[in-house]
Protein backbone atom coordinates (compact mmCIF):
# COMPACT_ATOMS: atom_id res chain seq x y z
CA UNK A 1 0.00 0.00 0.00
CA UNK A 2 1.48 3.21 -1.41
CA UNK A 3 2.14 6.21 1.51
CA UNK A 4 -0.66 7.95 -0.46
CA UNK A 5 -3.13 5.58 0.17
CA UNK A 6 -2.03 4.81 3.57
CA UNK A 7 -2.74 8.62 4.39
CA UNK A 8 -6.09 8.15 3.03
CA UNK A 9 -7.24 5.54 4.98
CA UNK A 10 -5.70 7.02 8.20
CA UNK A 11 -8.08 10.45 7.31
CA UNK A 12 -11.05 8.78 6.34
CA UNK A 13 -11.17 6.95 10.20
CA UNK A 14 -10.32 10.51 11.31
CA UNK A 15 -13.09 12.15 8.93
CA UNK A 16 -15.84 9.72 10.75
CA UNK A 17 -16.05 12.11 13.02
CA UNK A 18 -17.58 14.61 11.37
CA UNK A 19 -20.53 12.51 9.77
CA UNK A 20 -23.66 14.46 11.18
CA UNK A 21 -25.08 16.35 8.64
CA UNK A 22 -28.22 16.83 10.57
CA UNK A 23 -26.81 17.55 13.72
CA UNK A 24 -27.51 14.83 15.95
CA UNK A 25 -25.33 15.87 18.00
CA UNK A 26 -27.27 18.52 19.05
CA UNK A 27 -29.87 15.92 20.02
CA UNK A 28 -27.85 14.83 22.94
CA UNK A 29 -27.76 15.47 27.03
CA UNK A 30 -24.09 17.11 27.61
CA UNK A 31 -23.28 13.16 29.46
CA UNK A 32 -24.33 11.43 26.13
CA UNK A 33 -21.97 13.59 24.13
CA UNK A 34 -19.28 13.16 26.91
CA UNK A 35 -19.66 9.29 26.30
CA UNK A 36 -19.41 9.19 22.52
CA UNK A 37 -16.37 11.05 22.50
CA UNK A 38 -14.98 8.28 25.21
CA UNK A 39 -15.50 5.58 23.41
CA UNK A 40 -14.51 7.67 20.09
CA UNK A 41 -11.54 8.02 21.32
CA UNK A 42 -10.85 4.61 22.89
CA UNK A 43 -11.52 2.79 19.57
CA UNK A 44 -9.21 5.00 17.73
CA UNK A 45 -6.49 4.86 20.12
CA UNK A 46 -6.83 1.22 21.42
CA UNK A 47 -9.40 -1.03 18.87
CA UNK A 48 -8.23 0.49 15.12
CA UNK A 49 -4.56 -0.54 15.58
CA UNK A 50 -4.92 -4.21 16.60
CA UNK A 51 -8.27 -5.09 15.21
CA UNK A 52 -7.65 -6.40 11.36
CA UNK A 53 -4.83 -8.84 12.89
CA UNK A 54 -7.20 -10.61 15.08
CA UNK A 55 -9.82 -10.42 12.69
CA UNK A 56 -8.16 -12.07 9.95
CA UNK A 57 -7.21 -14.48 12.41
CA UNK A 58 -10.26 -15.12 13.94
CA UNK A 59 -8.95 -14.69 17.60
CA UNK A 60 -10.37 -12.33 20.66
CA UNK A 61 -8.20 -10.19 21.70
CA UNK A 62 -8.58 -10.52 25.03
CA UNK A 63 -5.75 -8.06 25.38
CA UNK A 64 -8.59 -5.40 25.26
CA UNK A 65 -10.62 -6.60 28.65
CA UNK A 66 -8.53 -4.73 31.08
CA UNK A 67 -8.98 -0.95 28.93
CA UNK A 68 -12.97 -1.99 28.07
CA UNK A 69 -12.82 -2.52 32.71
CA UNK A 70 -11.54 0.52 32.87
CA UNK A 71 -13.28 2.75 30.36
CA UNK A 72 -16.42 1.89 32.15
CA UNK A 73 -19.23 1.44 29.92
CA UNK A 74 -21.34 -1.43 31.18
CA UNK A 75 -24.36 0.40 31.32
CA UNK A 76 -27.44 -0.23 28.91
CA UNK A 77 -30.05 1.91 30.94
CA UNK A 78 -29.52 -0.60 34.31
CA UNK A 79 -28.43 0.82 37.46
CA UNK A 80 -27.14 -0.12 40.64
CA UNK A 81 -24.44 -2.99 41.10
CA UNK A 82 -22.08 -1.30 40.33
CA UNK A 83 -23.03 -0.47 37.02
CA UNK A 84 -22.25 2.72 34.44
CA UNK A 85 -25.63 4.57 34.66
CA UNK A 86 -26.80 5.45 31.14
CA UNK A 87 -29.73 6.33 28.77
CA UNK A 88 -30.68 4.05 25.77
CA UNK A 89 -29.40 6.76 23.47
CA UNK A 90 -25.98 6.41 25.59
CA UNK A 91 -25.79 2.36 25.26
CA UNK A 92 -26.16 2.53 21.41
CA UNK A 93 -23.86 5.62 20.96
CA UNK A 94 -21.36 2.91 22.96
CA UNK A 95 -22.86 0.55 20.01
CA UNK A 96 -22.20 2.74 17.39
CA UNK A 97 -18.70 3.58 18.03
CA UNK A 98 -18.02 0.35 18.57
CA UNK A 99 -19.16 -0.63 15.35
CA UNK A 100 -17.59 2.01 13.50
CA UNK A 101 -14.53 0.70 14.45
CA UNK A 102 -14.94 -2.91 14.98
CA UNK A 103 -18.44 -5.51 14.57
CA UNK A 104 -16.74 -8.36 16.65
CA UNK A 105 -15.67 -6.27 20.11
CA UNK A 106 -19.21 -4.47 19.09
CA UNK A 107 -20.84 -8.04 19.47
CA UNK A 108 -18.81 -8.95 22.08
CA UNK A 109 -19.98 -5.64 24.76
CA UNK A 110 -23.70 -6.32 23.22
CA UNK A 111 -24.39 -10.25 24.03
CA UNK A 112 -22.44 -9.83 27.61
CA UNK A 113 -23.87 -6.03 28.78
CA UNK A 114 -27.58 -6.50 26.28
CA UNK A 115 -27.88 -10.24 26.66
CA UNK A 116 -26.32 -11.97 29.61
CA UNK A 117 -26.52 -9.09 32.23
CA UNK A 118 -29.62 -7.78 30.81
CA UNK A 119 -31.39 -11.51 31.48
CA UNK A 120 -30.36 -11.51 34.82
CA UNK A 121 -31.15 -7.91 35.44
CA UNK A 122 -34.64 -8.33 34.32
CA UNK A 123 -35.40 -11.66 34.84
CA UNK A 124 -33.47 -12.57 38.32
CA UNK A 125 -34.61 -11.67 41.68
CA UNK A 126 -32.35 -9.01 44.02
CA UNK A 127 -30.11 -11.94 45.20
CA UNK A 128 -29.31 -13.40 41.82
CA UNK A 129 -28.73 -10.14 40.58
CA UNK A 130 -26.17 -8.91 43.59
CA UNK A 131 -24.79 -12.53 42.54
CA UNK A 132 -23.79 -12.16 39.54
CA UNK A 133 -23.96 -8.66 38.18
CA UNK A 134 -21.56 -6.30 39.93
CA UNK A 135 -18.98 -8.79 38.53
CA UNK A 136 -20.05 -8.71 35.05
CA UNK A 137 -20.24 -4.80 35.55
CA UNK A 138 -16.47 -5.10 35.87
CA UNK A 139 -15.72 -7.84 33.30
CA UNK A 140 -14.45 -10.19 35.49
CA UNK A 141 -16.91 -12.04 34.44
CA UNK A 142 -17.74 -12.42 31.09
CA UNK A 143 -21.71 -13.55 30.30
CA UNK A 144 -23.23 -15.48 27.29
CA UNK A 145 -26.79 -15.93 26.26
CA UNK A 146 -28.33 -19.37 24.79
CA UNK A 147 -31.49 -19.45 23.35
CA UNK A 148 -31.03 -20.11 19.20
CA UNK A 149 -30.84 -24.36 18.74
CA UNK A 150 -29.31 -25.91 15.62
CA UNK A 151 -32.78 -26.70 14.31
CA UNK A 152 -34.46 -23.37 15.17
CA UNK A 153 -32.97 -20.49 14.16
CA UNK A 154 -35.73 -17.79 13.27
CA UNK A 155 -38.38 -19.89 14.86
CA UNK A 156 -36.80 -19.03 18.59
CA UNK A 157 -40.02 -19.78 20.02
CA UNK A 158 -40.04 -23.56 19.01
CA UNK A 159 -36.95 -24.42 21.22
CA UNK A 160 -36.61 -28.02 22.27
CA UNK A 161 -33.81 -27.54 25.17
CA UNK A 162 -35.69 -29.33 28.00
CA UNK A 163 -35.44 -28.49 31.89
CA UNK A 164 -36.88 -31.24 34.33
CA UNK A 165 -36.95 -30.64 37.94
CA UNK A 166 -35.35 -33.00 40.04
CA UNK A 167 -35.75 -32.17 43.95
CA UNK A 168 -33.85 -29.04 44.40
CA UNK A 169 -32.13 -28.96 41.15
CA UNK A 170 -33.36 -28.52 37.13
CA UNK A 171 -31.67 -31.32 34.67
CA UNK A 172 -31.21 -29.28 31.45
CA UNK A 173 -30.38 -31.14 27.84
CA UNK A 174 -30.37 -29.93 24.54
CA UNK A 175 -28.42 -28.20 21.92
CA UNK A 176 -27.94 -24.36 21.26
CA UNK A 177 -25.96 -22.83 18.55
CA UNK A 178 -24.09 -19.60 18.00
CA UNK A 179 -24.53 -17.50 21.50
CA UNK A 180 -21.13 -15.15 21.24
CA UNK A 181 -18.54 -15.45 23.90
CA UNK A 182 -19.99 -19.17 24.83
CA UNK A 183 -16.60 -20.75 24.05
CA UNK A 184 -14.63 -19.13 27.15
CA UNK A 185 -17.32 -17.10 28.91
CA UNK A 186 -17.77 -17.85 32.88
CA UNK A 187 -21.51 -18.03 32.92
CA UNK A 188 -24.14 -18.08 29.92
CA UNK A 189 -27.56 -17.55 30.26
CA UNK A 190 -29.35 -20.65 29.30
CA UNK A 191 -33.26 -20.72 27.54
CA UNK A 192 -34.79 -24.28 27.88
CA UNK A 193 -38.64 -25.67 28.14
CA UNK A 194 -39.48 -26.91 31.68
CA UNK A 195 -41.09 -30.29 31.05
CA UNK A 196 -43.60 -29.77 33.48
CA UNK A 197 -45.64 -26.63 32.51
CA UNK A 198 -44.23 -26.54 28.77
CA UNK A 199 -43.09 -22.78 29.30
CA UNK A 200 -39.70 -21.49 28.66
CA UNK A 201 -37.50 -20.60 31.57
CA UNK A 202 -34.26 -19.33 31.71
CA UNK A 203 -30.83 -20.99 33.83
CA UNK A 204 -27.82 -19.74 34.70
CA UNK A 205 -24.86 -22.26 33.72
CA UNK A 206 -21.50 -22.08 34.46
CA UNK A 207 -18.99 -23.01 32.58
CA UNK A 208 -17.32 -25.74 34.57
CA UNK A 209 -21.10 -27.15 35.15
CA UNK A 210 -20.79 -31.28 34.51
CA UNK A 211 -22.49 -32.07 31.02
CA UNK A 212 -22.17 -28.53 29.58
CA UNK A 213 -19.71 -28.26 26.45
CA UNK A 214 -18.83 -25.46 24.11
CA UNK A 215 -17.36 -26.06 20.79
CA UNK A 216 -16.02 -23.20 18.72
CA UNK A 217 -17.75 -22.93 15.06
CA UNK A 218 -15.14 -22.63 12.61
CA UNK A 219 -14.83 -21.20 9.13
CA UNK A 220 -16.81 -17.95 9.56
CA UNK A 221 -16.04 -14.89 7.54
CA UNK A 222 -18.21 -12.87 9.22
CA UNK A 223 -17.90 -11.44 13.06
CA UNK A 224 -14.24 -13.63 12.84
CA UNK A 225 -13.00 -12.47 16.45
CA UNK A 226 -16.20 -13.21 17.92
CA UNK A 227 -16.06 -16.91 19.25
CA UNK A 228 -19.64 -18.29 18.67
CA UNK A 229 -20.09 -22.31 19.72
CA UNK A 230 -21.97 -24.79 19.34
CA UNK A 231 -23.25 -26.24 23.01
CA UNK A 232 -24.18 -29.61 23.83
CA UNK A 233 -26.43 -29.65 27.48
CA UNK A 234 -26.32 -33.45 28.35
CA UNK A 235 -27.58 -33.84 31.67
CA UNK A 236 -26.61 -30.64 32.92
CA UNK A 237 -27.62 -29.81 36.98
CA UNK A 238 -28.46 -26.49 37.86
CA UNK A 239 -29.63 -25.78 41.51
CA UNK A 240 -32.82 -24.35 41.75
CA UNK A 241 -31.36 -20.87 42.95
CA UNK A 242 -29.69 -20.50 39.02
CA UNK A 243 -33.30 -20.76 37.66
CA UNK A 244 -34.13 -16.47 36.98
CA UNK A 245 -36.89 -16.48 38.97
CA UNK A 246 -38.71 -13.66 36.21
CA UNK A 247 -38.93 -15.72 33.19
CA UNK A 248 -41.85 -17.88 32.83
CA UNK A 249 -42.45 -17.50 29.20
CA UNK A 250 -41.15 -16.32 26.07
CA UNK A 251 -42.85 -12.85 26.20
CA UNK A 252 -40.29 -12.79 28.95
CA UNK A 253 -37.39 -13.55 26.92
CA UNK A 254 -38.84 -10.66 24.49
CA UNK A 255 -38.33 -8.55 26.64
CA UNK A 256 -34.49 -8.78 26.61
CA UNK A 257 -34.60 -8.62 22.85
CA UNK A 258 -36.17 -5.91 22.41
CA UNK A 259 -33.06 -3.86 23.80
CA UNK A 260 -30.52 -5.39 22.04
CA UNK A 261 -32.51 -4.55 18.62
CA UNK A 262 -31.94 -0.92 19.72
CA UNK A 263 -28.12 -1.61 20.59
CA UNK A 264 -28.04 -3.69 16.76
CA UNK A 265 -29.88 -0.85 14.55
CA UNK A 266 -26.84 1.57 16.38
CA UNK A 267 -24.05 -0.70 15.52
CA UNK A 268 -25.66 -1.01 12.00
CA UNK A 269 -25.38 3.34 11.39
CA UNK A 270 -21.82 2.60 13.23
CA UNK A 271 -20.19 0.12 10.50
CA UNK A 272 -21.97 2.31 7.60
CA UNK A 273 -20.51 5.74 9.34
CA UNK A 274 -17.25 4.33 8.86
CA UNK A 275 -18.10 2.92 5.76
CA UNK A 276 -18.79 6.14 3.85
CA UNK A 277 -16.14 8.07 5.19
CA UNK A 278 -13.48 5.97 3.91
CA UNK A 279 -14.96 5.91 0.62
CA UNK A 280 -15.37 9.56 0.91
CA UNK A 281 -11.77 10.20 1.86
CA UNK A 282 -10.81 7.57 -0.79
CA UNK A 283 -12.54 9.09 -3.82
CA UNK A 284 -10.66 12.89 -3.25
CA UNK A 285 -7.17 10.98 -2.69
CA UNK A 286 -7.46 8.21 -5.86
CA UNK A 287 -6.03 10.12 -9.17
CA UNK A 288 -7.77 8.40 -12.45
CA UNK A 289 -7.55 9.60 -16.02
CA UNK A 290 -6.04 13.18 -14.20
CA UNK A 291 -8.54 13.56 -11.63
CA UNK A 292 -9.81 12.56 -8.21
CA UNK A 293 -12.63 10.12 -9.10
CA UNK A 294 -14.83 12.26 -6.22
CA UNK A 295 -14.69 14.23 -8.90
CA UNK A 296 -16.84 12.52 -11.41
CA UNK A 297 -21.10 12.00 -11.46
CA UNK A 298 -21.03 8.34 -10.45
CA UNK A 299 -18.89 8.37 -7.56
CA UNK A 300 -20.49 11.74 -6.38
CA UNK A 301 -24.07 10.16 -6.94
CA UNK A 302 -22.63 6.71 -4.53
CA UNK A 303 -21.66 9.06 -2.06
CA UNK A 304 -24.62 11.08 -1.44
CA UNK A 305 -27.17 7.77 -1.69
CA UNK A 306 -24.31 6.80 1.25
CA UNK A 307 -24.80 9.71 2.96
CA UNK A 308 -28.46 9.53 2.80
CA UNK A 309 -28.77 6.23 4.02
CA UNK A 310 -26.11 7.12 7.20
CA UNK A 311 -28.37 10.64 8.14
CA UNK A 312 -31.80 8.22 8.28
CA UNK A 313 -29.97 5.64 10.61
CA UNK A 314 -28.83 8.41 12.68
CA UNK A 315 -32.32 9.47 13.09
CA UNK A 316 -34.22 6.23 13.69
CA UNK A 317 -31.70 5.15 16.11
CA UNK A 318 -31.54 7.94 18.58
CA UNK A 319 -35.07 8.37 18.55
CA UNK A 320 -35.62 4.70 18.64
CA UNK A 321 -33.33 5.26 22.04
CA UNK A 322 -35.74 8.08 23.26
CA UNK A 323 -38.63 6.18 23.39
CA UNK A 324 -36.85 3.31 24.86
CA UNK A 325 -36.12 5.76 27.35
CA UNK A 326 -39.69 7.11 27.72
CA UNK A 327 -41.00 3.62 28.22
CA UNK A 328 -42.60 4.21 25.00
CA UNK A 329 -41.36 1.71 22.83
CA UNK A 330 -43.21 -1.41 21.11
CA UNK A 331 -41.11 -4.94 19.81
CA UNK A 332 -42.41 -3.55 16.46
CA UNK A 333 -40.88 -0.19 16.52
CA UNK A 334 -37.57 -2.01 17.73
CA UNK A 335 -38.28 -4.49 14.66
CA UNK A 336 -38.57 -1.58 12.11
CA UNK A 337 -35.55 0.01 13.30
CA UNK A 338 -33.11 -2.96 13.40
CA UNK A 339 -34.63 -4.11 10.01
CA UNK A 340 -33.78 -0.62 7.98
CA UNK A 341 -30.77 0.05 9.91
CA UNK A 342 -29.19 -3.46 9.16
CA UNK A 343 -29.96 -3.79 5.82
CA UNK A 344 -29.37 -0.03 5.11
CA UNK A 345 -25.86 -0.22 6.50
CA UNK A 346 -25.33 -3.01 4.74
CA UNK A 347 -26.16 -1.50 1.61
CA UNK A 348 -23.70 1.62 2.25
CA UNK A 349 -20.72 -1.02 2.71
CA UNK A 350 -21.79 -2.58 -0.47
CA UNK A 351 -21.43 1.25 -1.98
CA UNK A 352 -18.39 1.91 -0.16
CA UNK A 353 -16.68 -1.71 -1.57
CA UNK A 354 -17.59 -0.28 -4.80
CA UNK A 355 -16.40 3.42 -4.48
CA UNK A 356 -12.51 1.41 -3.12
CA UNK A 357 -12.47 -0.69 -6.66
CA UNK A 358 -10.35 -3.50 -5.83
CA UNK A 359 -8.43 -2.20 -2.74
CA UNK A 360 -11.86 -2.46 -1.60
CA UNK A 361 -11.23 -6.19 -1.04
CA UNK A 362 -8.21 -5.88 1.06
CA UNK A 363 -8.32 -5.85 5.10
CA UNK A 364 -5.83 -2.21 4.93
CA UNK A 365 -8.85 -0.39 3.82
CA UNK A 366 -11.45 -1.83 6.75
CA UNK A 367 -14.32 -1.44 4.47
CA UNK A 368 -14.56 -5.67 3.20
CA UNK A 369 -14.55 -5.88 7.28
CA UNK A 370 -17.26 -3.89 7.97
CA UNK A 371 -19.66 -5.47 4.26
CA UNK A 372 -18.71 -8.91 5.84
CA UNK A 373 -19.82 -8.06 9.61
CA UNK A 374 -23.05 -6.39 8.31
CA UNK A 375 -23.66 -9.99 7.06
CA UNK A 376 -24.24 -11.09 10.98
CA UNK A 377 -25.62 -8.37 11.93
CA UNK A 378 -28.62 -8.38 9.20
CA UNK A 379 -29.04 -11.73 10.02
CA UNK A 380 -28.75 -11.84 14.36
CA UNK A 381 -31.13 -10.63 16.65
CA UNK A 382 -33.83 -11.55 14.42
CA UNK A 383 -33.47 -12.02 10.40
CA UNK A 384 -34.07 -9.03 8.37
CA UNK A 385 -37.25 -10.89 6.85
CA UNK A 386 -38.27 -11.81 10.23
CA UNK A 387 -38.15 -7.95 11.29
CA UNK A 388 -40.46 -6.97 7.94
CA UNK A 389 -42.75 -9.78 8.63
CA UNK A 390 -43.24 -8.66 12.35
CA UNK A 391 -43.68 -5.51 11.47
CA UNK A 392 -45.80 -6.19 8.74
CA UNK A 393 -48.37 -8.58 10.88
CA UNK A 394 -48.70 -5.30 13.27
CA UNK A 395 -49.89 -2.58 9.89
CA UNK A 396 -51.84 -5.40 8.58
CA UNK A 397 -53.32 -7.18 11.04
CA UNK A 398 -52.66 -10.09 9.51
CA UNK A 399 -50.04 -13.03 9.97
CA UNK A 400 -47.70 -14.13 7.05
CA UNK A 401 -46.18 -16.43 9.54
CA UNK A 402 -46.95 -18.61 12.41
Amino acid sequence: MTDQTTAALADGIARARGTDYLHMRALLSPDESALLDKVRDFGERELLPIVNDYWERGEFPFEVLPKLRDLQIVGDTMSGYGITPMTAVGQGLVSYELGRIDGSIGTFMGVHVGLAMQSVYKLGSEEQRERWLPAMARLERIGAFALTEPDHGSDSVALEATATRDGDHWVLNGAKRWPGNAVWCDVIVVFARDTADGKVKAFVVEKDDPGYGATKIEGKVSLRMVQNADIVLDGVRVPDDRRLVHCNGFPDVAKVLMGTRNMVAWASAGHAVAAYEIALTYAQRRIQFGKPIAATQGVQAKLVEMLAEVTAMQLYCIRLGRLLDEGAVTDTMAALAKYFCSVKARHVCRLARDVLGGNGITLDFHVMRHLCDMEALVTYEGTAEVQSLIVGRDITGSGAFA
